[in-house]
């Protein structure tokens, strides 16, 4: 296939500005990340008093060593928990990521009972079943560290405890397809919480710290005025020798862990896997560029070609209808040697444009090429001409053959993904298998400015109606607090605290990202799964 030839100057003023803020943001991104690193840490001596790892030490042991770990969601509740930025604690109280546990690659949940003993948060809730979601997709044994003080009735909200149900259906959901469901506790494991290890299929509890009830003894003596111990009630050695909740019992966290490893080598997981050896050559430029690339200038053009030069094998891309519809971008390339069709812009969607992508959709869809969208886009073009040329139709041709693409689809938020250009190119409500953002990415339905001007257009109009005189200071008001809300909700760490997004990532990353995602697709893909009829039951 063709290389690119890159044009990039990266001495140039424009390069230098865009590196420094590109650096500047993930900084950003990494000081958060490592704040609740801290948090967590900082709870150390409690936890080794207690004889227990810390969660992320649980985490480091369950891992194969050296094996690689994508953590996601990393800025879940960002700012929801506390308004305040500089006293917000991102993550939603749990850690979620796809490693590798004795060669076996599965979903992983650790409750970070380092903050707030593993108090339940309503985005960590979201997040955890945003892991379920994504292991029943792409066919991951489940694995779930648990040590939670469950929900902080102080802060009860109902929808947290309703929606919350929900990670219970995915776990009978994993079960009954055919996907193991593994849960190490411990420790607290209360009310609903205690249906996490009744609905998994291997429990290893940790003797003197694992705990499940359905009401621990406050509860159970305002309800009832029984009196009974932790242990009586629902004691590692109790469910382990009476109750027949737990299979294993286990010393001590390590020893947990152990188990864990050695249940999961056992399982034969890989046996329908035949051992991939790709040859392929690394990209002919430096990633490190793709800082000066990235700009936070949505309005200037950037050329998404030098974006893919620095991601794909050996810089090679075969570009697809490049004269036809050239705002949009198709292509065929490889990713640490696994095909994948790649869509981007350089500019707003047109109807060429939508019908290229549609007609390189369906052909990668018969040929098995998973698809890569890579967001650059200001949205559908308007005006009268691209109205009466069918926009809308040939718009929704897309959208049609995006959502019911029958191969993996991964997006990468690169720029701008304002406006209905966020749909067509398989934003986070189309459901892509895996979607990232960049640190200087913004979405939203429009751009701030654009919105704002909308507005005030709309708001003298209606003055004007009513034969009111123009008010130009209620109209310019009107006009900053527009641009003001946009801007507020536009940024990278906003979209990800709602897990819009599967995690903001640093651009030099994202070959590194992609070739795990895209290696989790096509095993899932090459998979057989024995479902069963109902959830694996316990005795």
């Amino acid at each position: 296939m063709p290389a690119i030839a890159s044009r990039i100057v990266p001495h140039s003023e424009t390069f230098q500005k865009n590196r420094a803020a590109l650096l500047e943001q993930v900084e950003q991104l990494r000081t958060l990340e490592r704040r609740t690193r801290d948090k967590s840490a900082a709870s150390r001596e409690r936890f080794e008093k207690k004889g227990k790892l810390l969660p992320r030490d649980r985490l480091g042991r369950l891992l194969d060593p050296g094996a690689p770990f994508l953590e996601l969601s990393t800025l879940a509740g960002f700012c929801l928990d506390k308004s305040d930025p500089a006293k917000s604690i991102p993550g939603g109280g749990v850690v979620i990521g796809i490693g590798y546990v004795s060669g076996v690659r599965a979903m992983i949940a650790v409750d970070d009972a380092g903050i707030e003993a593993g108090a339940v948060q309503p985005m960590g809730v979201e997040k955890f079943q945003r892991a379920q979601q994504i292991a029943l997709s792409q066919k991951l044994p489940f694995i779930h560290l648990v040590e939670s003080a469950g929900a902080n009735l102080l802060n009860y909200k109902v929808e947290t405890f309703v929606l919350g149900g929900s990670g219970f259906y995915w776990l009978a959901r994993l079960s009954a397809a055919g996907l193991p469901v593994l849960t190490v506790v411990h420790g607290p494991s209360t009310a609903g919480g205690a249906y996490m290890p009744g609905l998994s299929d291997y429990v290893v509890m940790v003797r003197e710290q694992g705990k499940a009830f359905l009401a621990g003894p406050p509860l159970l003596m305002a309800a009832t005025g029984e009196v009974a111990t932790e242990e009586e009630l629902g004691g590692a050695d109790m469910h382990a020798t009476t109750s027949g909740l737990a299979e294993y019992l286990a010393e001590d966290d390590a020893d947990a862990l152990r188990i864990a490893r050695e249940l999961m080598a056992a399982l034969d997981w890989n046996r329908d896997l035949a051992p991939r050896m790709p040859d392929y050559q690394p990209p002919r430029y430096d990633a490190e560029e793709l800082l000066g690339i990235a700009s936070t200038d949505h309005k200037k053009p950037l050329d998404m070609r030098e974006v893919i030069a620095r991601i794909v094998d050996d810089s090679d891309f075969l570009e697809f209808k490049p004269d036809y519809g050239p705002a949009t971008l198709t292509g065929h390339a490889a990713i640490c040697g696994m095909r994948v069709g790649i869509i981007s812009n350089n500019g707003p969607l047109d109807p060429a444009g939508a019908n290229k992508v549609t007609h390189f959709i369906q052909a990668c869809c018969q040929s098995g090429t998973p698809l890569l969208y890579l967001q650059n886009t200001t949205g559908f073009i308007v005006g009268k001409a691209s109205e009466q040329a069918g926009m809308i139709k040939h718009g929704s041709k897309m959208i049609q053959a995006m959502s019911n693409a029958s191969v993996p689809r991964i997006t990468v938020h690169c720029g701008a993904s304002f406006g209905a250009g966020n749909f067509g190119m398989c934003g986070r409500g189309f459901f892509p298998d895996f979607c990232f953002t960049w640190p200087n990415a913004r979405t939203a339905v429009m751009g701030p400015e654009q919105a704002a001007n909308t507005m005030a257009i709309v708001m003298e109009g209606s003055m004007r109606r009513k034969g009111l005189e123009v008010d130009k200071n209620s109209i310019d008001a009107m006009r900053m607090m527009v641009i003001d809300t946009f801007e507020k909700q536009t940024s990278a760490a906003h979209i990800s605290a709602r897990l819009l997004d599967d995690g903001v990532i640093d651009p030099r990353d994202t070959r590194k990202i992609l070739a795990v995602a895209l290696s989790v697709c096509e095993e899932s893909r090459k998979r057989a799964l024995r479902p069963v009829q109902f959830g694996v039951a316990r005795p």
